[in-house]
C-alpha cells in the first residue's frame, strides 16, 4: 500500500519546524489539518486526513541512531510478510534535518494492563514478530538500548554520575548494588552471543492498542536484532509495566519466547534491566520519589530466586 508524498506539506513543515516559532508550526498544521499526537518524544507526530484517508505522518530527528531508515524498514518488512494490526507504509520522504514517514493510523484504545486476556495477545504478537526475517539494516544492527548499552551505562556512566554525587546519602547504597550485579556474573552471561531476532525494542506498554479482541502496537523507529529472553526481560520491566503483577508475567514467560535453554539468561536481564531503570530514576530521584522508591526496593530483592513456570527453582 503506497501514498504519493505530500511534498508541499512537507515543505512548509519543516521550514517552521526548523524556526522553531510555535506559533508558525500551529498555523502550518491549521492549514493543512494537522492534529499533533503525543508520545513522539524527540520526533514530531500528527493525524492527517486527506481525501478521506488518515495518516500518521512522523518526522524524525536526524542522528546516529537512524530511526526513519529503522522504522521503514521494519514497515515494509511486516507489510512484505502481512504483519497485522501494525502501521501500512506509506511512503517514505528523505530529509538531511526531518525525515519523512507515512503510515496509517492503528485503531484501538491503550491496552489495559489489569485484563490478562490482552497481555496474553500482547505476548502471542511479541513472540510472532521475533520470527520475521532478519535483513538489511535490521539485520545488521543492533535495536537502539541493546543489552551491551545497557551493560556500558552500568559499567561506565552511572558510576561516573553517582561519583559526582559522592556526598549524596543514596550513593553509598547504588554502588553497592552496582557491585552485587557486577559479581553476579550477568553482565558476563548477557555479553554471550545469542540468537538475533527482529526487536521492536519499545517495551512502552503504552505502545500497545486494543481495538474489539485485536492487539495491535505502533512506534517502530528502535527496531533492530535482539535476543528473546533479552527483549521480553525488557517487556516486563519496563516502568511501564509495573501495574502487572510478577506473578501474572511469570504465566507469561513461555509465551514470550523464554524456555529451558534461555532461563537464565532471561533472569539475567531482568536483573540488569531493573537496575537500569534504578539508575534512570535516580537521576529524577527528587521528582519522582514513588517511583524510585518502588524501584529500589525491587532491585533489592530482584537477587533472591524467582518463580518460572518453564524451569524449577534448582535450574535458575
Amino acid at each position: 500500500m503506497h501514498a504519493p508524498v505530500p511534498s508541499r506539506l512537507l515543505s512548509e513543515l519543516r521550514t517552521a519546524l526548523a524556526s522553531g516559532d510555535q506559533a508558525g508550526i500551529d498555523t502550518v498544521c491549521a492549514a493543512w489539518a494537522l492534529r499533533p499526537l503525543t508520545g513522539g518524544r524527540n520526533n514530531h507526530v500528527y493525524r492527517w486526513t486527506s481525501s478521506g484517508q488518515e495518516t500518521c505522518i512522523k518526522l524524525y530527528k536526524v542522528d546516529e541512531r537512524r530511526q526513519a531508515d529503522r522504522e521503514w524498514s521494519a514497515l515494509t518488512l511486516m507489510a512484505e510478510n502481512r504483519i497485522e494490526q501494525v502501521p501500512l507504509p506509506l511512503w517514505h520522504a528523505p530529509d538531511p534535518q526531518h525525515p519523512a514517514i507515512g503510515m496509517t493510523m492503528v485503531p484501538g484504545t491503550h491496552l489495559d494492563s489489569t485484563d490478562v486476556s490482552q497481555l496474553k495477545a500482547l505476548a502471542t504478537a511479541h513472540t510472532c514478530l521475533q520470527q520475521l526475517p532478519l535483513r538489511g539494516l535490521l539485520a545488521e544492527t543492533d535495536r537502539i538500548d541493546s543489552a551491551a548499552h545497557y551493560i556500558h551505562r552500568l559499567t561506565t556512566i552511572w558510576p561516573r554520575q553517582l561519583a559526582d554525587h559522592h556526598d549524596d546519602p543514596l550513593t553509598a547504597d547504588m554502588f553497592r548494588l552496582l557491585t552485587q550485579w557486577d559479581a553476579s556474573g550477568d553482565r558476563q552471561l548477557l555479553s554471550e552471543p545469542a540468537e538475533p531476532v527482529f526487536s521492536r525494542r519499545d517495551a512502552n506498554l503504552l505502545n500497545w492498542l486494543w481495538d474489539d479482541g485485536t492487539i495491535g502496537c505502533v512506534d517502530f523507529e528502535f527496531a533492530g536484532r535482539s535476543g528473546p529472553a533479552f527483549d521480553a526481560a525488557d517487556l516486563i520491566e519496563h516502568i511501564s509495566a509495573r501495574s502487572v503483577s510478577d506473578e501474572t508475567w511469570d504465566t507469561l514467560i513461555p509465551e514470550l519466547g523464554v524456555d529451558h535453554s534461555s532461563i537464565k539468561r532471561f533472569r539475567a536481564a531482568q536483573r540488569t534491566t531493573a537496575l537500569r531503570w534504578l539508575a534512570v530514576l535516580w537521576k529524577q530521584r527528587h521528582r519522582r520519589k514513588v517511583e524510585f522508591a518502588a524501584q529500589l526496593t525491587r532491585v533489592r530483592g530482584s537477587r533472591r530466586p524467582l518463580r518460572c513456570p518453564v524451569a524449577s527453582e534448582g535450574a535458575l
